[in-house]
C-alpha cells in the first residue's frame, strides 16, 4: 500500500480536516488527520493495520513478542497490527503525566514493537521507549500508520512509516497570518 492509497482512506472516511488545529504536540497546524473517523470502519482500519503489519514483518527481523500502543491513539491500530504479526497487543498510558505498563507485566529482554496512529514529532513514542526499555524491554522498531513529517522525526529506534504525509506545523508564535486568523481547535487526546 502506497501513501496515496492511505491519504484516499482517510480521505473516503472524512478523516482529514483543514482549520487551525492545536496538535498533541503543541504544535499549530492547517490539516489534521481525525484517525477516530477512520478507525470507526472496521474495514478501512484492517487494510491499513494489515500494510502495516506486512512492512513491519519485511523490516523488523525476527520474533516480535508485543505490540504496544501509546494510549489513546494507538490503541487501536496496535490492537489490529497485532492481529496480523500474531503478537499479543498491550499499551502504556499516562499515570501522574507519565506512560506506564499499568495492566501488564512482560518479561525482561521482551522484543517489542511500538505502533502509533499518527507521528509529528515522535514524542509519545519516545515516551513509550523509555517506559518499556525502564522494565528491561527490547525496543525493535517502532510504526505508525502515517508520519506527518515525512521522515524527519527521530524516534530513537527505526521508525516504519505506512505513508508519509509532510503537513506543515507550526510553533504557536510562529503562525502565518493566514492560520493566525482563524480560531483554534484541539482534537487531540494528550490531556486523557
Amino acid at each position: 500500500m502506497n501513501a496515496t492509497e492511505v491519504l484516499e482512506i482517510f480521505r473516503e472516511a472524512g478523516a482529514v480536516l483543514e482549520g487551525h488545529f492545536i496538535l498533541t504536540s503543541g504544535l499549530r497546524s492547517p490539516i489534521f488527520l481525525q484517525k477516530a473517523r477512520v478507525f470507526m470502519h472496521a474495514d478501512k482500519t484492517e487494510k491499513l493495520c494489515r500494510a502495516l503489519a506486512d512492512k513491519i514483518r519485511a523490516e523488523v527481523p525476527g520474533e516480535i513478542d508485543y505490540v504496544v500502543g501509546p494510549a489513546i491513539g494507538g490503541l487501536i491500530p496496535a490492537y489490529e497490527t497485532s492481529r496480523h504479526l500474531g503478537a499479543p497487543a498491550i499499551w502504556v498510558e499516562r499515570e501522574d503525566g507519565k506512560f506506564r505498563l499499568r495492566r501488564f507485566e512482560i518479561e525482561k529482554g521482551a522484543r517489542v514493537v511500538i505502533v502509533e496512529d499518527i507521528v509529528t514529532t515522535g514524542l509519545s513514542i519516545r515516551e513509550t521507549i523509555d517506559c518499556l526499555r525502564e522494565i528491561g524491554a527490547e525496543v525493535a522498531a517502532a510504526a505508525c500508520i502515517i508520519d506527518r513529517s515525512a521522515g524527519k522525526t527521530d524516534v530513537g529506534v527505526p521508525l516504519i512509516a505506512l505513508a508519509e504525509y509532510e503537513v506543515p506545523a507550526y510553533p504557536v508564535d510562529q503562525l502565518p497570518p493566514e492560520l493566525a486568523a482563524l480560531p483554534a481547535v484541539k482534537p487531540g487526546s494528550r490531556n486523557i
